[in-house]
């Protein structure tokens, strides 16, 4: 069985730990999460299951240098995919963001990989609801529910274990782990 990749962008190190969170739970079904500064469009290709995080920044923008964010992350990674066919690919996506200091920008990063990965032909599961958060707005938002895991580390991180095994048993029989 193939093991399923996990790979991050972050700037303040949030994200990280969610992505080594994700990888505990899943065990030797995944391989060590990776930061996407430190690897190649070739690296992800490796894999057929792959769960992709990102924290989004300032208005609703992926991390990376141009962004604010302190190293090279998904925005300089993100013409890596142009040209990429993901079509054997199955992809979950979960992001953070500060719904109370952002709220209309909440986790917006997530529906930027989205329509990045599914422009590539990747079929992205793990969708899931939006109640039970504080924001007014978010381009992740799709009838209701958010196109992947949505985390506030700040506000609401007492929910974040409960949140990411929610997930991960919902996207399971998708992993083919």
């Amino acid at each position: 069985m193939a093991k399923i990749g996990i790979f991050f962008g972050t700037d303040t190190g949030r994200t990280r730990r969610v992505a080594k969170l994700i990888a505990q739970r899943l065990g030797e079904a995944a391989d060590a999460p990776l930061n996407i500064n430190r690897v190649t469009a070739a690296d992800l290709a490796a894999y057929r299951v792959l769960i992709l995080g990102t924290p989004t920044l300032g208005d609703g923008e992926l991390p990376g240098l141009d962004n604010g964010a302190q190293t090279a992350s998904w925005l300089e990674f993100m013409p890596q995919l142009e040209g990429q066919d993901w079509s054997d690919k199955t992809v979950a996506i979960f992001g953070l963001g500060d719904q109370d200091k952002y709220p209309n920008e909440f986790v917006d990063a997530i529906a930027i990989l989205h329509d990045a990965v599914t422009g590539c032909g990747a079929k992205v599961v793990g969708e899931t609801a939006a109640e039970g958060y504080r924001f007014n707005r978010s381009q992740s938002v799709v009838d209701g529910r958010f196109l992947g895991l949505a985390l506030d580390q700040i506000n609401q991180a007492a929910l974040t274990e409960v949140r990411v095994d929610a997930w991960l048993a919902d996207i399971q029989p998708h992993l083919g782990a």
